[in-house]
């Protein structure tokens, strides 16, 4: 096409190019009343349909008028550009060029619009332009046309004539790209608007201009950016964090309210506390976020600790100074923050340098000039070890525990980790995700990543072969099954769930019916395991196992761990604490319990006390220092909405109510040994005795622990001159009872 001067001045600010009522219909957008055309394959003018997005070459749309209103002084095979439109192709009156119907793509809407002011007329007096006005003219002129950046447009308000730059143009749902930016003016468009010192323009109402305007998108899909289970937690960081920014500066004046400056996000490893953070950079409209690991901020030369505190906010300042309430929202993100922000005093270091990093990381947050837009994201898994005076409200006041993913969230993250293999066909049909999800109890979000990478791996491990690692692979045949997650399950081992292998290894030899009084025993356990379940006023419940030594105390303390099917079950022992310091036990045992607190139910084993407090007969001899410990965490309720049951086994119950341990107790069962009756129950079970030598060998057992029995069973099955147990534990053998008595005569006085 031939390209000419726009037919007359009123149509000079319209951003439209015109052509002939014959041309017009051959760049139709099929479906709309749009007519857009790509110029020269370089750019597209948009009139009534924006296009906005920087790819190889930008892009003008076109839209010409119908029937009645083509413009009739343009000739057929002609163009009309203006002379903006003109000077941003680099062609002139008279020049010829290639004209083709331009196809916009789907998501398409604007999301931001930055855009440059400046006069048409250099030299013209300053002017102060309301933002909220400006840029409803704007959106009602140029509603649906296309902007790209770098483009220029004339336009008049106010009896003034503008020009203005497109800077910036993000499309909703797009990320920055390297190509170029463009998209189309609608309704939700936010407009920001920017001058130089020397335009003589001052923007005023900024912010008021458009709302929600610091989230690039409407709408948030939590699943889409890779967050699974933390649906409730993003609605508390949302409402505590970024409500307040949503709604323009006058409304929060008149509120009397400043803008959350700090949040904390803390919580066991792996359960996405980074990940969280990253994808709120990520969402926020304004700055890049700063992402920073505490470490990296401290420095050996004195002095340097701090400036680069500093420096962490001088961009911040900055914006503030000269834009004020209409500066951009600044966000930076702290990683292990414990590691610079202990609490004061703590450190026994000469130089006083963490100290000092505190104090000019709370005077830039919250001191004498102190700034408003800015957002510091914390994260740590050891709260406790952070200064009180970080935590306070103006600081890092919003606290919001990244906890343990429950059975719904599971079930989002591993529908996340798995989808991609799912779109492709290498998920076989068996595989159940609500069943994983409701075996993996206690996972974080790290742990079910790696379930599904070490599932990944024996699936792929079928397709490779050791004797030829060369032969090709056949991708078409990879297929990760159930069983391959099933595998996976006894590889990942979650750090906060039940030590089943140590409970295990408690009741080696079972469980059998020891009579009446062991079962009632453990019907009223079972019954307080579902007390803790349900009850609202029970958060905290406690069992004394006590009974001579080797009576079943253990087992029957792990086989109730076992059987509450609660997600946390861990049993304390003295065995593995072999070695080691007062303190260090303590710390062990405090950890123990700090576990358990972040599972919703959970059973802690104290197992033997007695050695736990490392008692002696002589003297009597003790740690008090363990005592104090456990009589504390005994009494100390779990947090809201954690319930805990401790269940403690002991020998030397006297010695336990002469120090007040008991009475720490809300219930004490006694554990007894074997009487006769019961003796033959339990022969009877195991099947090693002739029918006619039962009775006589449970006569001899009257009064017997169940763990010596089993130790006795064990040494007259080796047979009268070492004979095959297997054969008599598989009843094709029995025990000869005089061999029976002369292992009975063997064991050690009970």
């Amino acid at each position: 096409m031939i390209v000419t001067n726009t037919p007359a001045a009123d149509l000079v600010l319209t951003n439209l190019a015109y052509c002939s009522h014959a041309d017009l219909h051959g760049f139709a957008v099929p479906g709309t009343k749009l007519y857009l055309a790509s110029i020269a394959d370089s750019f597209v003018l948009s009139l009534s349909y924006p296009f906005l997005s920087f790819l190889t070459a930008p892009y003008f749309a076109l839209k010409f008028f119908d029937d009645d209103t083509a413009h009739e002084s343009v000739r057929n095979g002609h163009i009309a550009l203006n002379a903006i439109q003109r000077r941003h192709a680099r062609v002139s009156s008279g020049d010829t060029l290639s004209v083709n119907r331009f196809i916009p793509p789907e998501k398409f809407d604007l999301a931001l619009l930055a855009l440059e002011l400046e006069f048409v007329k250099k030299g013209t007096k300053s002017e102060q332009v309301d933002a909220v006005l400006l840029a409803g003219q704007l959106k009602k002129r140029f509603m649906n046309q296309v902007m790209t950046a770098g483009q220029r447009v004339s336009f008049e308000f106010h009896g003034n004539n503008y020009i203005f730059t497109v800077n910036q143009a993000a499309v909703e749902g797009q990320e920055k790209s390297s190509t170029i930016e463009r998209g189309m003016i609608s309704s939700d468009t936010y407009i920001v608007f920017e001058t130089s010192n020397a335009s003589g323009i001052k923007i005023v109402n900024q912010r008021e201009a458009a709302s929600s305007n610091i989230f690039r998108q409407k709408e948030f899909n939590l699943q889409s950016l890779g967050i699974g289970g933390l649906s409730a937690e993003f609605a508390d960081i949302f409402r505590r964090a970024f409500a307040s920014r949503v709604f323009p500066p006058h409304v929060t004046n008149k509120l009397g309210i400043k803008h959350v400056k700090g949040m904390l996000l803390y919580g066991p490893p792996g359960t996405g506390k980074t990940l969280m953070a990253r994808q709120i950079g990520k969402m926020l409209n304004g700055r890049e976020p700063k992402i920073v690991n505490g470490p990296e901020v401290l420095n050996k030369y004195v002095g340097e600790t701090e400036k680069n505190v500093r420096d962490l906010f001088a961009d911040a300042e900055n914006d503030q100074r000269a834009r004020g309430d209409q500066s951009d929202l600044h966000v930076i993100i702290f990683d292990e923050i414990d590691a610079i922000c202990k609490s004061r005093g703590s450190t026994r270091d000469s130089t006083g340098v963490r100290d000092s990093i505190v104090n000019q990381l709370l005077t830039k947050i919250d001191g004498v000039e102190s700034l408003n837009n800015v957002l510091l994201i914390g994260m740590t898994n050891r709260k406790d070890l952070l200064d009180e005076a970080l935590l306070r409200p103006g600081r890092l006041e919003v606290q919001i525990e990244i906890s343990l993913p429950d059975e719904n969230g599971r079930l989002q993250i591993l529908q996340i980790h798995t989808n991609k293999m799912k779109e492709s066909s290498f998920l076989a049909p068996d595989v159940n995700l609500p069943e994983l999800a409701a075996r993996t109890k206690n996972y974080s979000g790290a742990k079910l990543e790696g379930v599904v990478k070490s599932a990944v791996s024996y699936a792929l491990n079928r397709q490779l072969s050791l004797d030829d690692l060369t032969k090709p692979v056949d991708e078409e045949s990879i297929k990760v099954t159930m069983d391959d997650f099933l595998n996976a399950l006894h590889e990942i081992i979650p750090a906060f769930g039940a030590s089943t292998d140590d409970l295990e290894r408690c009741r080696l030899n079972g469980m059998v019916d020891c009579g009446d009084r062991n079962k009632h025993i453990y019907q009223r356990a079972m019954l307080l395991v579902e007390q803790v379940k349900v009850s609202k006023g029970s958060p905290l419940v406690t069992c004394l196992l006590e009974g001579p030594s080797g009576s079943g105390k253990t087992t029957l303390a792990a086989t109730v761990g076992i059987d509450s099917d609660f997600p946390y079950v861990k049993i304390v022992s003295a065995e593995s604490m072999i070695g080691l310091h007062e303190s260090t036990k303590c710390a062990q045992i405090v950890k123990v319990f700090e576990d358990a607190y972040k599972s919703p139910l959970s059973i802690i084993v104290l197992d033997d006390i007695e050695r736990l407090l490392e008692y002696a007969a002589v003297g009597p001899c003790f740690s008090n220092i363990i005592s104090q410990t456990l009589l504390v965490l005994l009494k100390r309720l779990p947090p809201k909405g954690k319930k805990l049951m401790v269940i403690g086994t002991t020998s030397e119950v006297g010695f336990l109510d002469s120090i007040g341990f008991c009475d720490n107790f809300s219930v004490t069962y006694n554990v007894p040994t074997l009487k006769k009756n019961d003796a033959k129950k339990v022969l009877e079970q195991l099947n090693v005795f002739a029918n006619e030598d039962i009775d006589t060998a449970a006569e001899s057992l009257n009064d017997m622990p169940i763990k010596k029995l089993y130790m006795l069973i064990e040494m007259a099955a080796q047979g009268e001159h070492g004979g095959d147990s297997e054969a008599i534990y598989s009843g094709k053998e029995k025990i000869k009872i005089s061999h029976f008595y002369d292992c009975l005569q063997d064991i050690v006085r009970y």
